[in-house]
């Protein structure tokens, strides 16, 4: 039989699998229906009253605009200043407005898919070095690197194909949503452009808590080794770290949090304020993504460098 079939039968059949699938739909769901309960289909008096808004606010906007041209500065630095022109759906409360929200829900939904990546990712692993089902599978096999590789590959490209169907799903709920009861805003070329590079970010994030998860639990030969490599990173450095940087102030601990790199990946970059050394720095995508690959290499790579050496027995 072919090894990747196998794995991937494995994978589908775990009962942990299926249940964090179940919980899976179970958020969205619930996230779904709470926007649908939250929203309504605006009344022409409600239109009326935002569109009478928007008239107001640009008004306020071009006298803005008009001093600060007036004080001879650059018409460049003026539209940075005043900001973007008000647009109808900045007032209009308790509706939902596709172009406005979809992107914070995004989030939300790369989170619980990072979390089902990295539970799965170290159970499907972890469970086998626990039991003893991988000793039997190289008996069967005797390739540690192929069994492996093809474990860590199989379960990468369900978690892909989980996220791709779950992202599909998931914008189009809302998308219908915003037609049915609430305002799909503006959605132009550079709406769709952003939103499908977010897409790509978060799934590329999934993938990589998928990775670290199966990673830490093979090193750990467990799969509370990788709950216990993620709690003890969130409260000793992530919290303990930060408030040690707070008493001794130092300078830019944000920069040594793995979540502002997470920040930076999937806002393309970030800024920080640093009262100690030098005022505001910035983390981009291209900082975040240094910082993956050498989290992969030191967690991944030390997996399959000491799976092929150990005893499993």
């Amino acid at each position: 039989m072919n090894l990747a079939l196998a794995e991937l039968s494995r994978l589908v059949a775990r009962r942990f699998v299926q249940l964090m699938a179940v919980l899976l739909i179970a958020a969205f769901s619930i996230t779904v229906a709470t926007t649908v309960a939250g929203s309504h289909q605006p009344t022409s008096a409600e239109w009326q009253q935002a569109e009478r808004e928007v008239m107001l606010a640009e008004l306020r906007l071009e006298q803005l605009r008009q001093q600060c041209e007036d004080q001879q500065i650059s018409p460049a630095f003026c539209d940075d200043y005043v900001g973007r022109d008000p647009r109808i759906e900045d007032y209009l409360f308790g509706v939902f407005v596709f172009s406005e929200e979809i992107t914070e829900l995004l989030y939300f939904m790369v989170a619980f898919l990072a979390l089902f990546a990295f539970l799965v990712a170290a159970s499907f692993v972890g469970a086998e070095l626990t039991s003893g089902g991988m000793t039997n599978l190289l008996l069967w096999r005797p390739q540690r690197t192929t069994v492996l590789g093809t474990k860590l590959a199989t379960v990468l490209a369900g978690v892909l194909a989980v996220s791709v169907v779950a992202s599909i799903l998931y914008v189009g709920a809302f998308y219908a949503i915003s037609e049915v009861t609430g305002v799909p805003g503006d959605l132009d070329t550079e709406f769709w452009s952003d939103l499908a590079l977010t897409l790509v970010r978060g799934i590329c994030l999934v993938l990589y808590a998928a990775a670290i998860g199966f990673g830490a639990a093979t090193l750990g030969r467990h799969t509370a080794a990788a709950l216990g490599l993620i709690a003890t990173y969130a409260i000793v450095w992530e919290i303990g770290a930060r408030i040690v940087f707070e008493v001794v102030e130092a300078g830019r601990p944000d920069q040594y949090m793995l979540s502002s790199y997470i920040g930076a990946w999937m806002d393309g970059e970030v800024s920080f304020y640093d009262r100690y050394i030098s005022g505001q720095y910035t983390l981009t995508w291209v900082h975040a993504a240094a910082v993956f690959a050498i989290t992969l290499a030191l967690i991944v790579g030390g997996a399959f460098a000491t799976f092929r050496q150990r005893d499993l027995a």
